[in-house]
C-alpha cells in the first residue's frame, strides 16, 4: 500500500483516520491464522514464565553480564535446542556443542578439551537425562571448571537428582519451544525471573525458593505482546516493500523494530541483487555508510564527553596540533557536530597514477579493495592537507558536511590514544554483544554474509562487497569517521535501545542519561539538528522522519539505503538496512519514500490497537 504525501497537515491526518478505520480491517484467512499463531506463541510465552524458576543463584550470575568472553551451549538430551541457542545468539556469540555428538565418549573427556578455551558453558539438559551418571557427572565436572549456568526442562520431581549443583539452575517444568526460548532469554536478561518453587522437593530445593532477576537487554518477541496485531504491521510492510523490490529501488531490505524494549518485528525481503542468487537474511552485514556518523563518531565523541576529554566549546586546533597554524583551528567541536562550522559538504581528493597500486607494496598498504592499494602516505601528503585547506563558507550556516567527520575522528583518536575502530569496539561493540559491527568486515566475516553495493566504475573496478562504498573512506583504508561501519540490523537495534534507555543496557552504563538526552534533543538555531544525530523535522510539509513521529525522534539516514530512527515518546527503535545502491546508485527509494512510508505504517499499526483499546476502556 502507498500513502499519498499530502502537503496540509490536516488532510494528512484525514488519511489517517480512514486508514485506521478501514484498512486492513477484516484480513485474509493467512492474516488471521497468523494473528492465531502468535497469540498461541504468546500464551505459551507467558505460561513457560509462570512455570520457570531461578535457582541457585547467590552470585547473581543470571542474568550473564559480561559479554566479552567466550561462552558456549551444550544440549543434554533436549528436543528444542535449535530454539534455545538461536535465543542466545541474539544477545552474543554463542558455540553450540550437542552433546549427541559425543555419543562414544563415555567420560565426555573430548568435550570438556573441546570446552578449554570457554570461560562460561551453558548446558541445556532434559530432566530425564539427569537420572544417568555420566550427564551428572558432565554438570559436576563443569561446575569445577568454568562459569556455569544449567537449564534444566521438564518434571521437577527431578530437583533431587541435581541437590550438588551451587551454580545458577533455571528450571522450567515443561520442555517445550516456548519454554526454551524463555529460558534462553532469561540467562541474558531479556526476561525477568520472578517465580519460587511450589513444593518441596529435596532438602535443598524447597517451597518457596527462587531468585527474582529484571530485565536488563532487549527481548524478543512478536506484535501482539505490545497490543499489535502482526497482520496490521506486516502486511503494510510487506507490500511497501515488494513495491520496492518491484520498482528496482533496492534489491532486498532488512525492517526490524522494537517497541518497549520488545523486538516485535524483524524481516528480510528480497535478494543480495537483482539476480536472486542469495535471498537476504535478518543475519545480514550491511554497508550502513553515514550510520556511522552517529554510530561510531558521535557515540566516541559522547564517551569521552563524559570524561571530560573532549569539551562542546573546545577548539578544533586544541586536539589537533595540525590545524592551529590554519583557519580552522578555531572552529568549535560543538559546530562540528552541528555541521555548521563554516567547512563545505566535501573535499576533492584526487587519485593519480602514483597514488594506486594493483598489488600491495611496501609503499602501497593502504587497502581499498583485493585490487587497489593506496601509498601509505597518501592520508599525509594529501588527504589530510587538503581537509586542512578546505576552502571556509559561511559559519553558523547550516551545511550537511562529510568533512566535519573527518576532523572528529582525528580529535577523538588523540583523545583516546587509540583508532576510532578499536575505540567503539572496546567501549561499546564487544560490551554491549553486537557481534558483527564494526569496520573492515572482511577481516571477520566471510563475504558471503555482507551485502554487496555499487559496482565501483572509477578507483576500485570491482563490485563492492565488504570494503567500504564511500570513496573518501576508501582512501583511508575503510574506517573514517563519516563512513565505513557494517553492521546487522540487531546489532543497531541494541545499540539504540542503549541510547533509548538513557545509555544504560544490560546492567552498565554506557553514556550518562544527561549526555544522552544533550547529544539528541535540538542544538541548532539554524537546522532541527542535535549534536551529531538528525532529527525530526518541524515542517508539516515534510514530515520527517514520518508523520507520526514525535518531536523527540532522533536518528539518521545512510547515503547506502539505511535508517535508523529512535522516538523516546514511543519507545520505539525502527532500522531499515538496504542497499539501494546495487548495482549502481538509484533516487528511486528516496523518491518513494520507502523508509518514511514503512515508519508511517509502524506508527499506524501501533496508534491503531492504541485506539482501539482506548475505545473499550
Amino acid at each position: 500500500m502507498r500513502f499519498t504525501i499530502f502537503p496540509n497537515k490536516i488532510l494528512t491526518q484525514i488519511v489517517l483516520i480512514l486508514f485506521l478505520i478501514t484498512g486492513f480491517s477484516c484480513g485474509t484467512k493467512a492474516q488471521r491464522i497468523e494473528n492465531r499463531k502468535n497469540q498461541t506463541w504468546l500464551q505459551q510465552h507467558k505460561e513457560a514464565a509462570k512455570n520457570t524458576v531461578l535457582l541457585n543463584n547467590q552470585t547473581g550470575l543470571v542474568p550473564i553480564k559480561n559479554l566479552e568472553q567466550k561462552i558456549a551451549s551444550v544440549s543434554l538430551q533436549v528436543t528444542y535446542a535449535a530454539q534455545f541457542d538461536s535465543l542466545l545468539n541474539k544477545y552474543t556469540a554463542v558455540t553450540a556443542f550437542p552433546a549427541a555428538a559425543y555419543a562414544q565418549d563415555a567420560s565426555f573427556d573430548r568435550l570438556l578439551s573441546d570446552l578449554a578455551a570457554y570461560q562460561t558453558v551453558i548446558v541445556q539438559v532434559g530432566a530425564a537425562a539427569l537420572d544417568e551418571p555420566r550427564n551428572l557427572n558432565l554438570l559436576l565436572e563443569l561446575q569445577r571448571r568454568k562459569q556455569l549456568v544449567v537449564a534444566a526442562f521438564g518434571d521437577p520431581e527431578h530437583l533431587e537428582l541435581v541437590d550438588g549443583l551451587t551454580v545458577p539452575l533455571i528450571w522450567g517444568k515443561e520442555e517445550s519451544a516456548a519454554a526454551a526460548g524463555f529460558a534462553a532469554q532469561l540467562v541474558f536478561g531479556g526476561v525477568s525471573a520472578s517465580n519460587t518453587l511450589a513444593q518441596d522437593y529435596s532438602a535443598k530445593y524447597r517451597k518457596a525458593l527462587g531468585f527474582k532477576t529484571k530485565a536488563i537487554r532487549l527481548k524478543y518477541s512478536v506484535p501482539e505482546e505490545v497490543g499489535v496485531k502482526t497482520s496490521e504491521l506486516q502486511d503494510p510492510i510487506d507490500a511497501i516493500m515488494a513495491e520496492a523490490i518491484r520498482a528496482q529501488a533496492t534489491p532486498g531490505a532488512v525492517v526490524l523494530v522494537a517497541k518497549n524494549g520488545k523486538v516485535i518485528f524483524q524481516k528480510a525481503y528480497g535478494s543480495h541483487t537483482y539476480e536472486n542468487t542469495q535471498a537476504t537474511q535478518v543475519s545480514d552485514i550491511y554497508d550502513v555508510a553515514s550510520l556511522t556518523k552517529i554510530s561510531a563518531t558521535t557515540m566516541a565523541i559522547m564517551n569521552l564527553y563524559d570524561q571530560q576529554k573532549i569539551a562542546l566549546d573546545s577548539s578544533f586546533g586544541y586536539y589537533v596540533p595540525s590545524a592551529r597554524i590554519t583557519n580552522k583551528a578555531g572552529i568549535k567541536i560543538r559546530d562540528l557536530l552541528l555541521h555548521q562550522s563554516g567547512l563545505p559538504a566535501g573535499v576533492y581528493l584526487p587519485l593519480q597514477a602514483q597514488d594506486v597500486s594493483r598489488i600491495p607494496t611496501p609503499q602501497y598498504t593502504v587497502k581499498a579493495s583485493d585490487s587497489a592499494f593506496i601509498r601509505k602516505d597518501y592520508f599525509d601528503t594529501v588527504l589530510w592537507p587538503r581537509m586542512l585547506n578546505a576552502k571556509m563558507g559561511v559559519k553558523g550556516k547550516y551545511v550537511y558536511a562529510d568533512v566535519s567527520m573527518f576532523y572528529l575522528k582525528e580529535a577523538v583518536e588523540r583523545q583516546a590514544q587509540t583508532s576510532l575502530d578499536t575505540f567503539v569496539a572496546k567501549q561499546f561493540y564487544g560490551p554491549l554483544g553486537m557481534q558483527t559491527a564494526g569496520y573492515l568486515p572482511l577481516n571477520r566475516f566471510p563475504q558471503s554474509r555482507i551485502v554487496p553495493t555499487e559496482f565501483d566504475n572509477t578507483f576500485r573496478k570491482t563490485l563492492l562487497r565488504g570494503y567500504v562504498h564511500d570513496g573518501g573512506a576508501a582512501r583511508m583504508g575503510g574506517v573514517s569517521g563519516h563512513a565505513g561501519l557494517f553492521a546487522t540490523a540487531n546489532d543497531l537495534v541494541i545499540l539504540y535501545q542503549m541510547m533509548l534507555n538513557g545509555g544504560t543496557y544490560g546492567g552498565r552504563n554506557y553514556i550518562t542519561p544527561e549526555t544522552v538526552d544533550l547529544f539528541t534533543k535540538k542544538q541548532s538555531a539554524v537546522s532541527r539538528r542535535g549534536l551529531g544525530f538528525d532529527r525530526w523535522d518541524p515542517d508539516s510539509t515534510k514530515m520527517y522522519p514520518s508523520q507520526l513521529a514525535s518531536p523527540q525522534t532522533y536518528g539518521h539516514t545512510g547515503y547506502t539505503g539505511t535508517c535508523v530512527w529512535v522516538d523516546p515518546k514511543s519507545e520505539l527503535v525502527y532500522v531499515f538496512l538496504s542497499n539501494r545502491v546495487h548495482p549502481k546508485v538509484s533516487d528511486k527509494l528516496i523518491s518513494m519514500k520507502i523508509r518514511q512510508r514503512i515508519l508511517d505504517a509502524i506508527y499506524i499499526a501501533i496508534q491503531r490497537r492504541e485506539k482501539a483499546t482506548a475505545s473499550v476502556q
